[in-house]
């Protein structure tokens, strides 16, 4: 079992705070425990260094999640165009890397 932090706004995993005190979205990040998960969280709120009455701090902004059960249930999907056929329309999860996403170049050039 492993778990994601995620944005609760977009959905999308967050990736460890950088030495700028920034958490940017990584769909690689996951953490075999909660208690794991937690302290990356805890880790993130005291790189931010916000008030913890801020609303933009990280209690209020980001939710843990089993992996299995966010994208069964939380993770958001986007509509894109395939880019080989630009008529055809289709639903991806906003995590897709762009190497796999039919709607960018490097998918079709692999």
């Amino acid at each position: 079992m492993a778990f994601y932090i995620y944005e609760k706004s977009s959905t999308y995993i967050i990736g460890k705070p950088d030495s700028n005190g920034v958490a940017r979205p990584d769909h690689r990040q996951f953490y075999k425990t909660m208690s794991a998960a937690k302290a990356g969280l805890t880790r993130i709120a005291k790189a931010e260094n916000l008030l913890p009455t801020d609303p933009n701090h990280a209690d209020f902004r980001y939710a843990i999640c089993e992996c299995d059960m966010f994208h069964k249930l939380v993770e958001k999907k986007v509509k894109k165009k395939n880019m080989m056929d630009p008529t055809k329309e289709f639903m991806e999860p906003v995590n897709t890397p762009g190497y796999m996403s039919p709607s960018s170049e490097s998918y079709w050039s692999m």
